[in-house]
């Protein structure tokens, strides 16, 4: 077993709030740091749902910086979440350069799965293209 640490892949709520999953609020209470895409908004979910893990920002303008320290912190075995600021992170966001280095460093990868804009709207469509995805 590795000693080093795990990156979670945290899916936030679309819009509302209390689309959030249990097992995402256990995972952000429990990481030792969680880098987000815009931490003024992940302040609001940090704070509804009583979150006080060390937030700190990862984005398409600091990635050459945060990326070795967050590869630092996860070899030195600290569990780290990575939230986008809605939805699943590496949709829009640059987390895709963050999974590379980790993949490379041979760190695990966990995502936990939240809401999804996509099967969402396709629920409420009415579309017959449902039976076919199924």
């Amino acid at each position: 077993m590795s000693n080093k640490g795990r990156l979670y892949i945290v899916a936030t709520p679309i819009g509302n709030l209390k689309d959030f999953t249990f097992r995402a609020i256990d995972t952000l209470q429990e990481v030792d740091h969680i880098f987000a895409e815009d931490t003024r908004k992940s302040i609001q979910l940090m704070k509804h749902y009583d979150i006080t893990t060390n937030l700190d920002s990862y984005h398409e303008h600091n990635t050459t910086q945060k990326i070795p320290k967050i590869i630092r912190l996860l070899n030195e075995g600290k569990d780290i979440g990575l939230i986008s600021d809605a939805g699943t992170p590496n949709i829009s966001d640059p987390g895709y350069k963050l999974i590379r280095a980790c993949i490379d460093e041979a760190i695990d990868i966990i995502p936990i799965p939240g809401a999804s804009a996509v099967t969402t709207a396709l629920s409420a469509s009415g579309s017959h293209l449902i039976r076919s995805f199924f």
